[in-house]
């Protein structure tokens, strides 16, 4: 009860302010013609205004201000967010290349990770194996952020799921945080979680509002840098809160690298084989449905990372479950490709499933 009396003000407070300037985004919008542009990819229809990020962003703004004090580090934490914020907004309002758009992305890493101290000092591996080369740590780091950044990105295709998605991130970050003793961890998660949260019911199906990238970049930023400054001082396996809670952007953009290169399509080459496609239009699980069942499946890595905070073995019990469904789920929906399918390969090896046909089966046919 302390514990929830403690937080409420950290989260409550950007929740309403968040909650109140949505509509005033939405206005902003209407008068700039700042709308999302339907295409074959899209799955809405009409005038939808793409620029409801600001809400976010201005909300966790104001509660940092109000709550965090800051110090150099989260100085550049926030000054690296701003930076991605404006190259998400700029390619909101004016359509810029993806390459012009990365250059933010960049830019933002490279002030946080020189300036800010959030880098990755060592790199814990199984069997005791430590990296510390600064060279090796420094290019982990940023390519967390730039690939992070823009994963949340790209699992922002239907109505509520990577604003959705973010705050289910965010929460399990404040509360391995409080576990760990990290109160600035916990208070900077609550602060984003209720920026978020003030945004959803505007954003959930049927959404009157997207967050845009100028939204989803910037909750990327937030994330990886946040998970960078939560965990690096865990001696698990440094990155492995972070890609756990984070399994689905992670899984489904490393998916879509893949499929891409192996149909010999460029890797920033849009398509519907993505997460969320396939259980919209595969399985037919509508766009409401789709999404959460999303949710439920972060919701579950979410726990999986606590409890392994708590029980390494019960936590790894329950990881090896959720990876064992989640390859299936990709091999048997053809994710990859038709072809692809190691596990079910190897499963009807050791089962001898299906039995092969006889001689007399062989002769009827």
């Amino acid at each position: 009860m302390n514990l929830i009396k403690g937080a409420f003000p950290f989260f409550v407070v950007p929740l309403i302010i968040s909650t109140l300037l949505v509509p005033l985004c939405k206005q902003i919008g209407f008068k700039l013609n700042i709308y999302a542009i339907e295409n074959e990819r899209t799955v809405h229809s009409g005038k939808i205004v793409r620029i409801g990020g600001m809400a976010i962003y201005l909300a966790f703004i104001i509660g940092m201000a109000i709550f965090m004090k800051a110090d150099s580090t989260i100085n550049t934490i926030l000054l690296g967010g701003f930076v991605v914020f404006i190259g998400g907004l700029i390619d909101d309002i004016y359509d810029i290349k993806p390459l012009q758009k990365l250059l933010f992305i960049i830019a933002g890493a490279i002030i946080v990770l020189t300036y800010g101290n959030t880098l990755l000092m060592n790199i814990y591996l199984p069997f005791n194996i430590t990296i510390s080369n600064p060279i090796i740590t420094y290019g982990i780091s940023f390519l967390w952020i730039v690939g992070i950044t823009n994963a949340i990105n790209l699992i922002d295709g239907l109505d509520g799921l990577s604003s959705g998605i973010s705050f289910i991130v965010t929460i399990t970050i404040g509360l391995l945080g409080f576990f760990m003793g990290r109160r600035d961890i916990s208070v900077i998660a609550l602060v984003l979680s209720g920026s978020i949260l003030g945004f959803l019911p505007y954003n959930f199906h049927p959404a009157s509002i997207f967050m845009g990238d100028c939204g989803a970049l910037f909750l990327g930023f937030t994330i990886a840098c946040l998970s960078l400054l939560g965990f690096k001082t865990t001696a698990i396996i440094t990155l492995g809160f972070p890609i756990l809670i984070l399994f689905i952007p992670i899984s489904d953009t490393l998916i879509a690298i893949l499929r891409r290169k192996l149909s010999n399509k460029k890797i920033s080459e849009a398509d519907r084989g993505h997460l969320h496609h396939v259980l919209m239009y595969k399985l037919n699980l509508g766009h409401r449905n789709t999404v959460i069942v999303l949710y439920i499946v972060a919701a579950l890595f979410g726990c999986a990372a606590i409890l392994s905070y708590f029980n390494e073995t019960y936590g790894l019990i329950m990881i090896v479950i959720l990876l064992f469904l989640a390859e299936l789920f990709v091999e048997i929906t053809g994710m990859i490709n038709d072809k692809f399918h190691p596990m079910i390969g190897l499963c009807r090896r050791l089962t001898g499933w299906p039995k092969k046909k006889g001689k007399t089966d062989e002769k009827k046919q």
